[in-house]
C-alpha cells in the first residue's frame, strides 16, 4: 500500500482511495475514514465536550444513566443504549453485555472465565466482562 499526503489550502479534507480490486482491506479501510470525525457530545459539571472515537474506552449504563470512559476521565452522556449502539454500528465499538460497550482498539487481550464468560482487558488494564449473549462479536473483533 502506498501513501501519499499533500497539504491543499482553502480546501476541506478529502480522502481519495485507489485500488485494482475491491475487497475485505477495502471496505475495513473505508469504515475506518468515516469514523475519523465521529464523536459523541458529552458534558462534564455543566461544560459540553466533544469525545472522539478514538478516545473512548468504553461506554457504560449505570442506574439509567450513560457514561463515557476515556483513558483519564469520565464523561456523561445523553444516550440511550440503543441510540449508542445504532450510531457504532460499523466502528470499532461493539456491545458486550446489557450496560456496555467497549472499543476494541483498546483491546489488549481476553481471558475465558467460568460460566462461558469472557474477561476484556484493555490497554490501560481496565478489566470489563463480556456476557455469554456477545461472545462470538467480542472473538471476531479480537481475531482481527
Amino acid at each position: 500500500m502506498e501513501i501519499i499526503t499533500r497539504q491543499v489550502k482553502d480546501k476541506p479534507l478529502t480522502v481519495t482511495v485507489e485500488y485494482p480490486e475491491y475487497n475485505d482491506t477495502v471496505t475495513l479501510l473505508l469504515k475506518k475514514i468515516g469514523t475519523v470525525d465521529c464523536g459523541f457530545n458529552a458534558n462534564d459539571e455543566g461544560r459540553q465536550l466533544k469525545i472522539a472515537l478514538s478516545e473512548a474506552y468504553y461506554i457504560e449504563n449505570v442506574e439509567r444513566k450513560t457514561f463515557i470512559y476515556t483513558a483519564k476521565d469520565v464523561y456523561r452522556l445523553n444516550y440511550s443504549m440503543a441510540e449508542l449502539e445504532e450510531m457504532t454500528a460499523d466502528t470499532e465499538l461493539i456491545r458486550i453485555s446489557r450496560t456496555c460497550i467497549m472499543n476494541t482498539e483498546h483491546l489488549k487481550e481476553i481471558r475465558q472465565l467460568k460460566n462461558s464468560r469472557l474477561e476484556a482487558v484493555l490497554d490501560n488494564d481496565e478489566i470489563l466482562i463480556v456476557s455469554r449473549k456477545y461472545l462470538k462479536d467480542i472473538k471476531r473483533a479480537f481475531q482481527k
